[in-house]
């Protein structure tokens, strides 16, 4: 290994040691100077500059959790459609048969979904 990659590893670790001692120094310096006196308006839960009404503590259904974590999964399905589409004229007839298996997969997730009451918003 030649010096000159010994000095570039060299200056990433000073970077690395500089820049986690600014976020030490910055972290206690804002602890030290910063006000501490608990007020009830800074206690109160903030509402998008609402007055809260009642407690903060909310449960929700758990269908709208499940909801949310099947638009990201189909979201991030879509990213692979996208990248696989991107190259589509340099794969053969497999990289055709793959994502064919890939939307037949993601069909029947939905399926099951839907006949489990999950697809429905309310």
């Amino acid at each position: 290994m030649s010096t000159s990659a010994n000095i570039g590893y060299l200056y990433a670790g000073i970077l690395l040691a500089a820049g986690f001692v600014f976020v030490l120094v910055a972290t206690g310096l804002a602890n030290l100077l910063a006000p501490h006196k608990n007020t009830e308006e800074k206690l109160q839960t903030y509402e998008s500059g609402e007055t809260p009404i009642g407690s903060a503590w909310v449960q929700y259904p758990l269908g709208f959790y499940i909801f949310a974590l099947l638009f990201v999964a189909f979201d991030v399905d879509i990213v692979f459609i996208i990248s696989w589409a991107v190259i589509f004229k340099q794969l053969d007839i497999f990289g055709f048969c793959e994502i064919v298996f890939f939307i037949i997969v993601l069909a029947l997730g939905l399926v099951y979904a839907w006949r489990k009451g999950v697809a429905r918003w309310i």
